[in-house]
């Protein structure tokens, strides 16, 4: 298979995962607290990834491992925390939707800070899919008056975050393998985590059925939604560009959508416009 074909691939999966990830959250925060919802994400994430990649530890450079402790800070501990607390007052889809800003800050971040070069063409990609985000965001705040949407400035944390984490690992990790780079980031968060999650009462509502239920969908997010799926976007990173990889949040909303729809989020034929333009700026930024 060429690595065009592959790359796409990647992103095909990554946009299933983790556009499903914003109605696991929403799931789990039914019965726990978004403190306890993000934490214990992490938690999960890191056994798995420490019972399948702990070997892979020792191929890390000693002077990497600062680099493992910055991507691991902005890539996963502040966005898992910003995106539990914005889903206590807005839709799944809403959510997905404003995560789609990281490849925009990706390239001016990467440009300003990184001196990563990009074409004309990739800034019109990634204009036209924000326009589409835009376009969604808006006609959901129409039909969904009673939500804070200040909240939303948690989630535009969260896309700052994700793009400082992209052009760290491009820049500095390139050359570790996906598996070292996701378990060492899980090692330093696993204990943080921990802490945070027994300082919230955890244990006084692990017995309560509705706490339990929401248990099991924050371990599929944990597992599958950030473990495994941090692997393949790790790889995703080193096998192209990161504007081409964070273009990922592109396709999530349109995943969420789908799942918000199942659970009675409100759907329009203007957000099904949004979604297509969304599919353009991707073609646009990815395209050679």
């Amino acid at each position: 298979m060429e690595s065009k074909q592959i790359k796409w691939g990647y992103l095909l999966v990554l946009s299933l995962i983790w556009g499903s990830s914003f109605i696991l959250i929403k799931k789990g925060l039914i019965g726990l607290t978004a403190l306890q919802v993000g934490s214990l994400r992490i938690v999960f994430a890191a056994f798995f990834l420490l019972l399948i990649g702990f070997k892979s530890l020792s191929k890390i450079p000693k002077n990497k491992w600062k680099f493992i402790a910055l991507t691991s800070i902005f890539g996963t501990f502040v966005p898992a925390f910003l995106f539990a607390i914005a889903e206590t007052e807005l839709d799944s889809s809403v959510t997905a939707i404003l995560n789609s800003l990281t490849p925009l800050n990706t390239l001016v971040l990467g440009a300003v800070f990184f001196g990563v070069q990009f074409q004309r063409r990739q800034m019109w990609g990634v204009l036209i899919g924000l326009c589409g985000s835009l376009l969604l965001v808006f006609n959901g705040a129409m039909n969904h008056p009673n939500q804070n949407y200040y909240y939303a400035i948690l989630v535009i944390i969260a896309a700052i975050c994700y793009a400082i984490n992209v052009n760290l690992i491009k820049r500095y990790l390139h050359d570790l393998s996906p598996l070292s780079i996701s378990t060492g980031n899980f090692l330093f968060l696993l204990f943080p985590s921990l802490l945070i999650l027994f300082s919230t009462g955890f244990a006084d509502v692990i017995e309560v059925q509705q706490a339990q239920e929401s248990i099991l969908f924050i371990m599929i997010l944990g597992v599958v939604g950030t473990g495994i799926a941090n692997i393949l976007f790790f790889k995703l990173i080193q096998i192209s560009s990161p504007v081409f990889a964070t273009s990922v949040t592109y396709l999530i909303p349109v995943v969420a959508f789908f799942w918000g729809l199942l659970d009675s989020e409100m759907l329009t034929s203007v957000q099904f416009f949004g979604a297509l333009i969304i599919l353009v700026g991707v073609y646009l930024s990815a395209k050679k």
